[in-house]
C-alpha cells in the first residue's frame, strides 16, 4: 500500500467513526426529544385535568361573589335605612341630657329659694315673737304719756 492509500484508508475510516458519531448523537437527541414531548403531553394532561377541575369551581365561586355582592348591596341599603334611627337616638340622647341638666338647675333654685324662704320664715316667726313680748311688756308696765 502506498501513502495515498494509507491515507484514503485513514480518512474512510474517520468518516465512518464521524457518520458512527452522529448516528449514535442522533439517537440520543431524537430519545431526548421524545421525552421532552411526552413531558409535555403529561403537563397538558395534567393542566386539563385540572382545568376540568376548576372550572365548576369558578363557576360556583362566580355565583357566590354574585349572591355576596347582592347582600351588601341589601346590607349597605338597610344601613342606610337605619341610619336615621341612630341620628334620632343620639338626638334624644341630647335632648335628655339637656333636660336633665335644666332639672338640676332648676332643684338647685328650689333649694335655694326655699333655703331663702325657711329663712324669711324664721324671721318672721322671730318677729312676731319679738311683737308678742312687746305687747307683754306694755301689758305689764304701761307708759303713760
Amino acid at each position: 500500500m502506498t501513502g495515498n492509500g494509507i491515507a484514503l484508508i485513514i480518512i474512510a475510516v474517520a468518516f465512518a467513526l464521524l457518520v458512527l458519531s452522529f448516528i449514535i448523537l442522533s439517537s440520543k437527541i431524537m430519545k431526548m426529544v421524545d421525552s421532552i414531548i411526552q413531558t409535555f403531553e403529561t403537563a397538558n394532561n395534567t393542566i386539563n385535568v385540572f382545568t376540568k377541575k376548576i372550572n365548576p369551581l369558578t363557576n360556583q365561586i362566580d355565583a357566590l361573589l354574585t349572591k355576596i355582592n347582592a347582600l351588601m348591596e341589601d346590607a349597605n341599603e338597610k344601613a342606610a335605612t337605619i341610619d336615621p334611627l341612630f341620628t334620632a337616638i343620639a338626638d334624644l340622647s341630647a335632648s335628655v341630657s339637656d333636660l336633665n341638666t335644666q332639672s338640676r338647675k332648676f332643684l338647685t333654685h328650689i333649694n335655694t329659694s326655699t333655703k331663702t324662704a325657711g329663712k324669711i320664715a324664721s324671721i318672721t316667726i322671730i318677729g312676731k315673737q319679738i311683737f308678742k313680748l312687746l305687747k307683754k311688756m306694755k301689758k305689764k308696765n304701761p307708759i303713760t304719756n
